[in-house]
C-alpha cells in the first residue's frame, strides 16, 4: 500500500484495526447532553462489544447494578452530583473501573480534580471519534496490564511447570480427554487428588482451553483467616475495618471474565462457605462493608486433597456447597497409579533443571529407574521433581536423594562436612561465571537473575575473603 493510500485511510480504522479484543469489552457513557451520548454510542458501538448510556448518575448506578463495565466515560459536570464526586465514591467502595473524564471546561483545576479522582484519561469537548477510541484503547490496555501484573505477583513463588501434566499412560490420556471435553462448558468443576499430583496445572489447562478472555486467578483458601479471605475474595470498601484506608477490589473482580481457582477448598472456613454458595447461586459479590451487589462472571474451579464427601458427613463442609462445586468432578491420579510415566517425567525434569543450572543433561540407568519405581512417592510428581533437582545439585544418584536416604549416604561419604545451601549456590554461580569467561550478563541470563543481583552476590563473597 502506498503512503498516499495510508493517509486516506480513516484514522480510527488504523488505530484499532488490530484491537479485536475491544469487541469483548463493555463501556458505560454518562453525559447529560443527548447529542454527546448518541455521538459516543454510534462511534463506539462499531468497535466495542457493549455500550450503554445514562443521562445522570442515578441511571448510571442502575445500569452498573445490572452489568459489569470495563470502562466508564463520564462528563465532569452532571446534574445533582459531579462526575468527580461519583467516581471518588466508586473508588471508596473498592470499584477501580477505569474512567475517562470528558468536559467542556479545560481549566487546570478541573484537570487536577479529575486526576486526583483517579482519571485514566481526560478529554476536552469537542473531540473527534478517533481521539476517544485512542483513549479507550489505552485505558483497556492499562487495565489488562494491571490485572495481569496482579495475577503474576500472586504467582511469583509458584513456577508454572506443565510437566506435572505430562503422561502417556491410559489414566493420563483419559484425564486429557476429560479436560478437553469440559473446558468449554461454564460449569463449576471440582478437582480432587493427592498433594503434588498437579491439580492447579489441570485447572490452568481447563482455563487455557476454555476460550475465556479473563485471567486465571489462583487463591489458597487454607492460607489465611476467614475475615482476611472474605476481603481477599470480595474486596472491601473504605472504612470497612480499621486498616481499610481505601477501597479495594477482590479476586473475584480480577477473575471477571476468566477463572477463579480455589485451591484447598476443604480448608475454607464455614462462614465463608455460605458466602461462596451465595455467589455461585446469584453470580454477584458484596464487598466487605458494602450494601451493594456487584455482578461477576468468573468460572469457579475448586480443588482439594481431602475427601469432601467425608467432610460433609462429618459436618465440616456444607453439603449444598459440595453439590454446587462438584457439578463436574475430576480425579487426578497419583504417581503410584501412573508409575509407567516415571521415566518420561524424570528425564523431562533432568532436561529442564539441567538447562536452568547450566549443567550437562544425562539419562537415568535402568537400575536407577527401577529403584525410583519401587518408591511409594507420597509427594507424587512434586516430590519426584525435588528429588531430581537435589540429585543434580549434589551430583548424587537420584535414588539416594529420596527423603530419608540422601542424608544417610551423605553422612557416610562426608562425615566431617555439612554442605550449606548458600555454599552450593556459590559454587554453582562461580561455575557458570567460569563457563561464560567472567561475563556477568551472560551468566545472569543462564541463572535467571538480574545482573545487579549477581554482582551483589559476587561482591559479598569478595568482601568475605
Amino acid at each position: 500500500m502506498s503512503q498516499a493510500a495510508i493517509k486516506k485511510e480513516p484514522v480510527e480504522n488504523r488505530e484499532i484495526a488490530h484491537k479485536k479484543y475491544l469487541k469483548q469489552r463493555s463501556i458505560l457513557v454518562v453525559d447529560d447532553e443527548h447529542g454527546i451520548r448518541n455521538f459516543l454510542i454510534k462511534g463506539l458501538s462499531k468497535h466495542v462489544g457493549l455500550v450503554e448510556a445514562a443521562e445522570d448518575i442515578d441511571r448510571a448506578e442502575e445500569l452498573r447494578q445490572r452489568c459489569h463495565f470495563d470502562l466508564i466515560i463520564a462528563d465532569i459536570k452532571l446534574p445533582g452530583k459531579s462526575g468527580v464526586e461519583w467516581v471518588q465514591e466508586l473508588r471508596d467502595a473498592g470499584r477501580n473501573t477505569s474512567v475517562i473524564f470528558i468536559t467542556a471546561h479545560g481549566h487546570l483545576d478541573v484537570a487536577i480534580d479529575a486526576i486526583r479522582a483517579g482519571a485514566a484519561d481526560f478529554l476536552i469537548k469537542p473531540f473527534r471519534i478517533d481521539q476517544i477510541l485512542t483513549a479507550v484503547d489505552r485505558c483497556i490496555e492499562r487495565q489488562e496490564m494491571k490485572r495481569e501484573n496482579f495475577v503474576l505477583r500472586r504467582q511469583v513463588d509458584k513456577i508454572y511447570d506443565s510437566s506435572s501434566m505430562i503422561g502417556e499412560c491410559p489414566l493420563m490420556q483419559s484425564l486429557d480427554e476429560v479436560i478437553r471435553r469440559v473446558a468449554s462448558t461454564p460449569s463449576t468443576i471440582l478437582i480432587q487428588g493427592e498433594t503434588g499430583t498437579g491439580k492447579e496445572l489441570a485447572a490452568r489447562s481447563i482455563h487455557e482451553l476454555s476460550g475465556r478472555n479473563g485471567s486465571f486467578v489462583p487463591v489458597n483458601c487454607g492460607a489465611m483467616a476467614a475475615e482476611l479471605l472474605e476481603s481477599e475474595l470480595f474486596g472491601h470498601v473504605k472504612g470497612a475495618f480499621t486498616s481499610a484506608h481505601q477501597g479495594r477490589e477482590g479476586l473475584f473482580s480480577y477473575a471477571n471474565g476468566g477463572t477463579l481457582f480455589l485451591d484447598e477448598i476443604s480448608e475454607m472456613p464455614t462462614s465463608m462457605q455460605a458466602h461462596l454458595l451465595r455467589v455461585l447461586e446469584e453470580k454477584t459479590i458484596r464487598p466487605v462493608g458494602s450494601n451493594q451487589e456487584i455482578p461477576v462472571d468468573a468460572r469457579i474451579i475448586a480443588a482439594t486433597n481431602r475427601n469432601l464427601e467425608q467432610l460433609v458427613h462429618d459436618g465440616k463442609f456444607r453439603e449444598d456447597l459440595f453439590f454446587r462445586l462438584s457439578v463436574l468432578n475430576i480425579q487426578i491420579p497419583s504417581l503410584r497409579e501412573r508409575i509407567e510415566d516415571l521415566r518420561l517425567l524424570s528425564h523431562h525434569f533432568i532436561d529442564t533443571i539441567s538447562a536452568s543450572l547450566g549443567i550437562k543433561s544425562a539419562r537415568l540407568s535402568e537400575t536407577e529407574l527401577a529403584l525410583l519405581s519401587s518408591h511409594q512417592w507420597p509427594g507424587n510428581v512434586r516430590e519426584l521433581k525435588n528429588v531430581i533437582e537435589r540429585s543434580l545439585l549434589l551430583n548424587t544418584p537420584a535414588s539416594e536423594c529420596i527423603s530419608g536416604v540422601a542424608n544417610t549416604n551423605l553422612s557416610t561419604k562426608i562425615p566431617d562436612q555439612v554442605y550449606l545451601l548458600q555454599d552450593i549456590e556459590k559454587q554453582h554461580i562461580l561455575k557458570i561465571l567460569e563457563m561464560e569467561n567472567g561475563n556477568k550478563s551472560a551468566a545472569a541470563r543462564i541463572l535467571g537473575v538480574s545482573r545487579k543481583t549477581l554482582e551483589r552476590k559476587v561482591l559479598a563473597w569478595a568482601k568475605a575473603i
